[in-house]
This record gives structure tokens, C-alpha cells and sequence, in this order.
């Protein structure tokens, strides 16, 4: 039998690093979110929060939710910075870590005497050092463990066998767990499902019927609370892409191509920086009608140079040849495996004689 498993995840984390950096925000309603017309927030302090701003939410929306709120721009350097800090500190204290994006992470906790005292210990180390809250879920399952630590935010502390999380959730909506999203809850309550506890209790057949043999009996295990108890220290890094969303529609396959050619630039820096290359290149195009699509090549070899993938990024979306405006679009390649360190061709190995 595991051990019990922590989930940990900073406290509405983009805007704390902005509130550290500028502490006169605080305790304002402080949005972290470009200023576009099309821009989404990407974050709000809890001040915002309580308007009704969340993640995801367009930040025109947001503006009218909560007028006097202060927008900020990202600095995503200084996001993946304070999170590398972060992590750090959490593998200083927990042998097995699955770190999830910056900000979060599962933490195996089996083998430890007092795995609450330790977590509790975790959180204070991580305030004192970078000034940053966090909260912390625990439970059997890496399920029971991320609802914990959502459930007091911020600063909470959750534990909760997978019997408890059943009857403390009983009357939530079946969006609360994870991987049930806002299509498949519509479709359950137009079943009658609205609870996790309906849908815990829902016909198996019923389920079958309506989502297929496999997500059917999945959604019914989600509403119990039933998932892997595995934490997977490392996470290997299947694809890497950069994608964005225009202001303006772009109309000409000039305009497009040009911002095709920067985002593979950044793709290409980011590939290095991480020391990966990729062998299938893909571009994803979204138009104004929201119509998206996505086209992709494999090469001979893998690589991370834009002289090699650029290229290709170009001729498919030529290929593609988009018959409306363009609103979103994203080059990204699959694939990966670790980059060497080829040699330079302008170096000669010196041989004994």
C-alpha cells in the first residue's frame, strides 16, 4: 500500500510574484493579464477574486467585473525564476516530486514519520524564503490530494481519506474534480447528474451509453474519488510549442507568415535553453470563425535550429493556404529526445602519429 500523496500549489502564484515586486498592490485587486482586446487573465489576486475574476476569463470581462482592478503584465522570466526557487526547496524536503507547471506538484510522502508535520514544516520554508503561501491537500490519491488543496485556498491545509473527500463534496458539481469539464457537465445534467454524489451513484450502463465503455465508468470513479496514488518524479517532455492570439486578424499570408517566423524563433530559443530537439513539426492555425486546425511534417532528423523548422512551418501553412482571417496561430514540434553537443564542423580531431 503507498504511502499518502501532497499536492502543493502556490497561492494564486503569477500575481504573488507581481505583489512581491511591488508591494504597494497590496491588498488591491491586482490582475495579471496582457492588455489586447483578445488578451485572457492569466491571473488575479484574491482582491479580484472576489468580483468574480478567474484564470481564462477575457480580460475585457474581467474589467467590467471589477473596474478599479490593476492590470499587470506577465513577466514569465520572473514566473519560471521564483518557481525554480520553489522547486528547489520542495526537493530539498521530498525525495519524490512530480512538479506540474510552475507552480504546482505532487509529492510522494511515503516513508516520512509525520508526513502533515513535515508538510506543514514545507509550507513555512517556502514562505520564509521567498515570501510566497502556498496551499497543501493530502490524501491517498493524487485526486483526493489536488481537490484538498483547493478546497481552503489560500493557505490551506486539507487532509482528507478518499470516504471523507466523498462526503465532503457530496453536493458539488461535478466540475469541481478535475478532468470533468464545462461539455461533459452539461451533458451529465441533462442526464439528471448535477452532484458528485449523483453521478457516484449513476447507472454504469447509463454512463456507458451516453459517454462510450471507457469515459463512462471513468467519470464515475472520478465522482469517487478514485485515482493512481503514483507520483512520477520526472515528467518527460513530449512536444514543445508557442502559440498566440492576434489583436487584429490577420488577413494577408504575409502578415502570417512573419508571425510564424517570430514564434518559431522563440520555439527554437526554448528548445536550446532546454537542451532538446524535435523530429515533427507542427503549426496550428485558428481562424475568425474559431475553425482550428493543425497540419504536421517529420523530418529526417530531429533538430533545433530555425533554419531547419521555419521552413517547414512555412510550407504547411502555404499548403494550408487559410481561406479566412486568422486569429490564433502556434508552431510547436514533437518528438523529443535530449540534445548533444555536436561537434563544431570547423573543428579537426588532432590524431597520434
Amino acid at each position: 500500500m503507498a504511502g499518502p500523496i501532497a499536492h502543493l500549489d502556490l497561492d494564486a502564484f503569477y500575481a504573488s510574484v507581481e505583489l512581491l515586486r511591488r508591494p504597494e498592490l497590496r491588498g488591491l485587486p491586482v490582475i495579471v493579464s496582457g492588455s489586447g482586446p483578445r488578451a485572457v487573465v492569466t491571473t488575479a489576486s484574491y482582491e479580484a477574486r472576489r468580483f468574480g475574476v478567474g484564470s481564462a476569463m477575457p480580460t475585457a470581462r474581467a474589467r467590467r467585473l471589477c473596474p478599479q482592478a490593476i492590470l499587470v503584465a506577465p513577466d514569465f522570466a520572473a514566473y519560471r525564476e521564483m518557481s525554480r526557487r520553489v522547486m528547489a526547496i520542495v526537493r530539498a524536503h521530498v525525495e519524490r516530486v512530480e512538479q506540474l507547471g510552475l507552480d504546482e506538484a505532487y509529492l510522494d510522502l511515503e516513508g516520512l514519520a509525520a508526513p502533515r508535520a513535515a508538510m506543514r514544516r514545507l509550507a513555512a520554508r517556502i514562505a520564509e524564503r521567498t515570501g510566497l503561501s502556498a496551499s497543501v491537500g493530502i490524501g491517498p490519491n493524487r485526486l483526493v490530494a489536488k481537490v484538498a488543496s483547493d478546497a481552503e485556498k489560500p493557505r490551506g491545509f486539507v487532509v482528507l481519506t478518499r470516504e471523507q473527500a466523498c462526503e465532503r463534496f457530496a453536493g458539488a458539481p461535478c466540475g469541481l474534480v478535475p478532468g470533468i469539464g464545462p461539455r461533459t457537465a452539461e451533458r451529465l445534467a441533462s442526464l439528471g447528474i448535477s452532484t458528485l454524489a449523483e453521478l457516484a451513484g449513476a447507472d454504469e450502463a447509463l454512463l456507458g451509453e451516453t459517454f462510450g465503455a471507457r469515459q463512462g465508468p471513468w467519470l464515475r470513479a472520478r465522482a469517487r474519488f478514485e485515482d493512481s496514488d503514483v507520483v512520477v518524479p520526472v515528467r518527460a517532455a513530449r512536444s514543445e510549442s508557442r502559440e498566440t492570439t492576434f489583436d487584429r486578424d490577420l488577413a494577408s499570408a504575409a502578415q502570417m507568415e512573419a508571425a510564424l517566423r517570430e514564434l518559431t524563433t522563440e520555439l527554437c530559443d526554448g528548445l536550446r535553453r532546454h537542451r532538446r530537439r524535435g523530429r515533427t513539426v507542427r503549426i496550428k492555425v485558428r481562424l475568425d470563425d474559431f475553425t482550428t486546425v493543425t497540419r504536421a511534417r517529420t523530418l529526417e532528423r530531429a533538430t533545433a535550429e530555425e533554419a531547419e523548422i521555419a521552413p517547414v512551418a512555412v510550407e504547411l501553412l502555404r499548403a494550408y493556404a487559410p481561406a479566412r482571417p486568422v486569429r490564433l496561430l502556434g508552431v510547436g514540434v514533437s518528438g523529443l529526445e535530449p540534445a548533444g553537443d555536436p561537434q563544431p564542423a570547423t573543428r579537426q580531431l588532432a590524431l597520434p602519429l
